[in-house]
């Protein structure tokens, strides 16, 4: 492992990237840390870094981007943010925090998308996250890895009625979600982030799309 390497991470206080972080910071991939968003995360660490910012001035950061490998866990909900808000982080911020990071030498992107994501859905959100993952593979990333879970289980910052009666439900449901199927289960938040970290060691090229639980 190549201890020299910096990660750079944001959504490091969300669902997933609460519980990426502290797998970067005891990972031996990385001898520094780099946390990017409004507020700084509660961990203190040596390897640990935070960077200020409201995404809308990362062209202005400059040399600080700098990193091997970028963590996006931005997300947020229509519910909470409206169609325009859902729109700026999990669209506009994603793709202005890659190629800033690309443009200061990042060589991997991985981000959190959701299972069904495409331009052609009927639903909003799945067409948002389907614009930033084209919006990304056209950055030119030398490793682009998307993954896209299906619901996440795990404790929210937020009350989410439609996610909370889901989640009551998923010990009987994902059970008959069996083969082909399997990609919708509900996933930990904890199963995604540790899905992030073993695809950042394994040495892709170009853009993959990654369902989860992930094979092989």
């Amino acid at each position: 492992m190549n201890e020299t390497k910096t990660a750079l991470l944001a959504g490091a206080t969300g669902a997933v990237g609460q519980k990426l972080l502290p797998l970067l910071l005891a990972s031996p991939d990385y001898g520094r840390i780099k946390v990017i968003g409004r507020r700084p995360p509660a961990q203190r660490h040596p390897k640990l870094e935070a960077i200020s910012s409201d995404f809308g001035d990362l062209p202005a950061l400059g040399a600080s981007l700098a990193a091997d490998d970028v963590y996006c866990c931005l997300g947020t909900t229509q519910g909470k943010a409206g169609r325009d808000g859902l729109e700026r982080v999990d669209h506009d911020y994603v793709l202005a925090l890659a190629a800033a990071a690309l443009a200061q030498g990042a060589r991997q992107f991985l981000v959190v998308s959701a299972i069904g994501a495409s331009v052609h859905s009927p639903s909003f959100y799945s067409r948002v996250k389907g614009r930033m993952e084209q919006g990304l593979a056209a950055l030119g990333y030398p490793s682009l890895r998307i993954v896209q879970p299906s619901l996440l289980l795990g404790e929210r910052d937020e009350h989410r009625p439609g996610e909370a009666f889901a989640q009551k439900l998923s010990p009987l449901l994902s059970p008959l979600l069996a083969g082909p199927l399997a990609k919708y289960r509900p996933i930990t938040t904890q199963a995604v982030a540790e899905a992030l970290l073993t695809l950042s060691r394994r040495p892709y090229q170009g853009t993959r799309i990654h369902t989860l639980p992930l094979r092989g």
